[in-house]
């Protein structure tokens, strides 16, 4: 008897799944308000270099300005820069007899603000750009703050997918709580920009627990029949969390009580722990036959499923575990010494990069589009549900290989077109951005659950700590790209497209995996030959067929 066979005795999806989800729901809504974050935490309000005080007789504040402010080619004044001198007005005698000589001439030199920055605290009250005038020269290290967060996450990927499969889901799940919980607290008090680039890369790092346990966690416990339904309803917290930012961002303008407010609700999440269930599969790879008795017997009781002592005892619990259990440690390189998994796993990783890079890319850049920042983030999480509906039927009727690689088409295609679209036309580019969001979110949640269904359970948390890593590497270089805009304003969205087009086609040399059971073994992905044509394949295990 295998573990599905096991599963269907105790109920593969009943209250205590649904429990399970609403459980792991708060990491998932967590997630984005943390990922996002840099859409306000980091937000550059409008600004220009400090000027002397305006004196008393002298009302014409524009006036006054250009005096003082160079013009930019499109005509606005200069954010980064001011005259040398202030230029000679007409009509005016406003330096009176005290001008130097530069000055009387009028000269037109130029220097960066001497006396730093005056900012616009209509929108924002306080930002760490206005914090630390993160502006113009420094306008890099602004953005490199959601670089070294997605850096700590992809460093997180690794250990959390290598110590969740050695120590439990549970465990690590409680260290990922704590630790974002230290890591926010700590980094809302930051005193500096070293201080604070430092502590937000931990905290990515103790966020990327979530992103590597939840999903595994949730479908260890469910059957075939309802994983897509699961996993596309669990998706739906990541949207919640998306516009819920957009809500507290908009109540809450100054970034340390906005940090404090997305990091408290571990508080609840530590608390919650005590009624989640470990994987009774992990366990069973691990030979722990008493715990997952008493699991299994839990889920069964919930589920009101009258359950045998015959049908559930620890002996047939070793012949289980018997053909499951792991013979040594998971190890990265198991993920690459036999073929089948190889492929997977390289395949996976093109995919994962290109779905983070485009999403984040999309995600954290919101300028350019015709409404204030509150709005597109709003309106970027609301296109986010319909694509859950997208997904949600696609994968059960044309499977999880096609709708991977027709979403991340979809997300190129929306890139491609903005590049056709000329500035002006705001509200077409503004359209295609919400297309592509809703894509790009497809993908996304496609992409998650499908690489879960496709590595066996004594490697799935390594693959996917891996799959991650690499994802969160672009996720870390999609901020940086849009710096290229200095080289060529086209470049960062041809990137974008570009990067979509490569990971759309990458996907579709994945092997199919709907209405299939999870894998247990590496020997039961590997009796699978390597695919050589796009048909679907089946699992040789038992099909479940909805």
């Amino acid at each position: 008897m295998g573990f599905e066979e096991l599963l269907d005795q105790v109920g593969g999806f009943g209250p205590f799944q649904l429990r399970n989800v609403v459980l792991l729901a708060l990491p998932r809504i967590l997630m984005p308000m943390h990922f996002l974050l840099p859409i306000f935490l980091a937000a550059v309000p409008a600004h220009r270099c400090a000027l002397p005080d305006t004196p008393v007789n002298f009302s014409h504040q524009d006036t006054w300005l250009e005096a003082y402010l160079p013009r930019e080619p499109d005509g606005s004044l200069s954010s980064c820069l001011r005259f040398t001198y202030p230029q000679v007005l007409p009509n005016t005698t406003l330096w009176g007899e005290r001008q130097s000589r530069g000055e009387q001439q009028g000269e037109t030199s130029t220097v960066p603000c001497p006396q730093g920055w005056e900012y616009d605290h209509s929108e924002f009250s306080s930002t760490i750009a206005t914090e630390w005038d993160l502006v113009c020269e420094q306008k890099g290290l602004n953005r490199a703050i959601s670089t070294f967060f997605f850096a700590g996450v992809m460093v997180g990927a690794v250990a959390f997918g290598y110590l969740s499969d050695r120590f439990g889901r549970r465990r690590l799940l409680l260290v990922a709580y704590v630790s974002t919980l230290a890591m926010g607290l700590a980094s809302a008090a930051s005193v500096s920009y070293i201080m604070f680039a430092i502590i937000r890369t931990l905290t990515g790092t103790a966020l990327a627990g979530f992103t590597i346990i939840v999903m595994p966690l949730e479908l260890e416990w469910l059957d075939v029949e309802h994983r897509t339904v699961a996993g596309v309803l669990s998706s739906t917290f990541w949207t919640g969390g998306v516009m819920l930012l957009a809500l507290v961002g908009y109540l809450i303008r100054d970034w340390r009580w906005l940090l404090l407010t997305v990091t408290l609700p571990c508080v609840p999440g530590i608390l919650s722990l005590w009624w989640v269930p470990e994987s009774a599969r992990w366990l069973l790879t691990q030979g722990r036959l008493e715990e997952a008795h008493r699991y299994l017997l839990c889920c069964a009781r919930l589920n009101g499923r009258p359950v045998g002592e015959d049908s559930l005892s620890l002996e047939e619990l070793s012949k289980v575990a018997a053909a499951e259990r792991v013979v040594r440690r998971p190890s990265y390189l198991d993920l690459f010494r036999s073929p089948r998994l190889r492929h997977i796993s390289l395949c996976c990783m093109v995919v994962w990069f290109a779905v983070n890079f485009s999403y984040y890319g999309l995600s954290l850049d919101l300028s350019g589009l015709g409404l204030n920042v509150y709005q597109t983030q709003l309106l970027f999480g609301a296109v986010e549900l319909p694509s859950k509906v997208l997904v949600y039927f696609s994968v059960r009727h044309a499977g999880r290989r096609l709708t991977a690689a027709g979403t991340l088409l979809g997300s190129a295609l929306a890139f491609g077109t903005r590049l056709l679209v000329s500035s002006e036309m705001v509200s077409w580019s503004t359209t295609l951005a919400v297309i592509g969001k809703g894509f790009s979110e497809a993908a996304f949640t496609t992409v998650y659950l499908f690489t879960s269904e496709l590595y066996p359970t004594a490697l799935r948390q390594t693959g996917m700590g891996l799959t991650a890593l690499v994802g969160r590497l672009g996720g870390s270089l999609a901020p940086l790209v849009v710096l290229l805009d200095g080289v060529w304003l086209s470049l960062p969205k041809l990137t974008y497209g570009g990067i979509a087009l490569l990971a759309a086609g990458t996907a579709l040399l994945l092997p199919e995996t709907r209405q299939a059971q999870l894998p247990e073994t590496i020997q039961d992905v590997e009796r699978k030959s390597a695919p050589s044509s796009l048909q679907e394949e089946q699992m040789p295990m038992k099909q479940v067929h909805e």
